[in-house]
């Protein structure tokens, strides 16, 4: 019996896809983009860009803080205008374009949300970090600027306050 010598391929975890297909093109992929009121998953977004050329993956989690300019925040409830996921869809294109983006990952969550709750998960994947960085930030970036999704806060003094709204 001999024994190999230098890296082996490693089994995949029961939690990860069952292949990372090599990727030789320059562009990325969107990999999974949602407008949801379902709980958001971290591990979902990092799974959905998990990609065998990528040795980066930089992730942005937005989460419900318990105040806003000075105030106790108790929930929020964020609405959707019907063409939410169609923009959302566009802003992940226009990251996947990046020069060393691999993959996109990008959802945010409607409906009520408590103190903790995640509101946007994104993900980015490319070859090297500098590049994972600036997508990601890009990507809130532009998911803040321009996703039609409007906040409610709702207050603990029972005050409530529409942000981002038209």
């Amino acid at each position: 019996m001999s024994e190999s010598l230098g890296p082996q391929p490693r089994e995949p975890e029961p939690s990860e896809p069952e292949s990372r297909e090599p990727e030789s093109r320059a562009a990325g992929r969107v990999s999974l983009v949602e407008v949801s009121a379902e709980k958001l998953s971290v591990e979902r977004h990092r799974l959905a860009v998990d990609r065998a050329a990528s040795g980066a993956c930089s992730i942005f989690a937005g989460v419900v803080r318990d105040h806003d300019d000075g105030r106790s925040v108790l929930e929020l409830e964020y609405v959707a205008h019907p063409s939410a996921d169609a923009v959302l869809r566009e802003v992940a294109a226009e990251i996947e374009a990046f020069a060393g983006v691999r993959a996109v990952a990008v959802s945010h969550r409607v409906g009520r949300l408590r103190i903790g709750d995640l509101a946007l998960v994104a993900a980015v994947s490319s070859p090297h970090r500098a590049e994972a960085f600036a997508a990601i930030e890009e990507l809130v970036e532009r998911v803040k600027a321009r996703l039609p999704v409007w906040k409610l806060q709702i207050f603990a003094d029972g005050s409530e306050e529409w942000v981002n709204c038209p």
